[in-house]
């Protein structure tokens, strides 16, 4: 049964307060507390710039996982493995000794692993009679339990961030299409305004986005867009709206006077067939008033 922690790192390595708080962090679990290895590890993935961790660390960390027989890490468990570095570095895909260590100072200094160091430096586990191990020296998985509530909430702020940014890259492509189409309609259509000024306002607005911004500078510049999408739409609706007034008046205006036309013409065929009836009517006078031939 193991009786003294180790605290100090083996060799030149020198002993620093980030060590002793990784330490006393990976003695804080919560009493009962029970995580799937990999559910923390894909965590850990996702919240890596957070945390500090390196990708090539992150694959050390795989493969230190992997060297615990249990999927299941219970706070009181004893979860340290001890891998030799031509271990590790089969299992981590390949790199150099030297890349290893500095990778491996990396999650250290993370606080995602805690050194357990034996004397001379080595990796090993000291077994008692019934098989139980005694002793044990090499990486303390640890803070993978401690701090898996913490890594639970990095990885969903790092995920509403990711969410928030694509949504914010979609509203400004949105809109910078709709605002030069507008435009260009506007120009085409010959609606009355200031096209030009427009266009260099446009363009002044998107020139401040760099290549890569941050979501800040995303939604400012959206803001701005909107505004301008806002007052070009406003513009085309009202140029919309009276034209469709204009049109309506003249119809209205042709509509009246084809009623007016078919009344004339109406009169004017009824006033002929008066005047047919009269004249047929004189003539028939005159025949009835001429003398008879005897």
């Amino acid at each position: 049964m193991q009786t003294h922690t180790v605290t100090t790192p083996f060799g030149r390595r020198s002993m620093t307060l980030g060590m002793i708080a990784s330490q006393v962090t990976a003695q804080t679990a919560p009493e009962g507390a029970t995580v799937h290895k990999w559910h923390v590890f894909r965590d850990i993935k996702e919240a890596r710039m957070a945390l500090g961790a390196t990708d090539r660390a992150l694959a050390i960390l795989d493969a230190l996982l992997s060297f615990h027989p249990e999927t299941a890490f219970y706070g009181d468990s004893a979860l340290i493995v001890w891998p030799s570095n031509e271990q590790l570095i089969g299992r981590a895909n390949g790199m150099s000794p030297a890349t290893l260590r500095r990778h491996l100072a990396n999650l250290v200094d993370c606080g995602l692993v805690v050194r357990r160091d034996s004397p001379n430096g080595k990796r090993y586990a000291r077994k008692g009679q019934g098989g139980e191990i005694e002793q044990a020296y090499g990486f303390d998985l640890s803070p993978i339990v401690a701090r898996a509530v913490e890594f639970k909430e990095l990885a969903e702020a790092v995920r509403a961030e990711k969410k928030a940014y694509k949504v914010v890259k979609e509203r400004l492509t949105i809109c910078r299409r709709d605002i030069a189409k507008m435009i260009e309609t506007g120009i085409e259509e010959g609606v009355p305004g200031n096209w030009g000024t427009v266009h260099v306002e446009y363009q002044a607005i998107i020139s401040r986005l760099p290549r890569t911004a941050p979501r800040q500078v995303l939604e400012e510049v959206a803001a701005e867009l909107d505004d301008l999408w806002t007052q070009i739409r406003d513009v085309l609706e009202s140029f919309v709206k009276s034209q469709n007034l204009n049109a309506n008046e003249s119809q209205t205006e042709r509509h009246i006077q084809n009623s007016n036309t078919e009344s004339k013409t109406e009169s004017e065929r009824g006033l002929g067939i008066k005047r047919e009836a009269s004249g047929s009517a004189g003539e028939t006078d005159n025949l009835r008033s001429l003398p008879k031939r005897e």
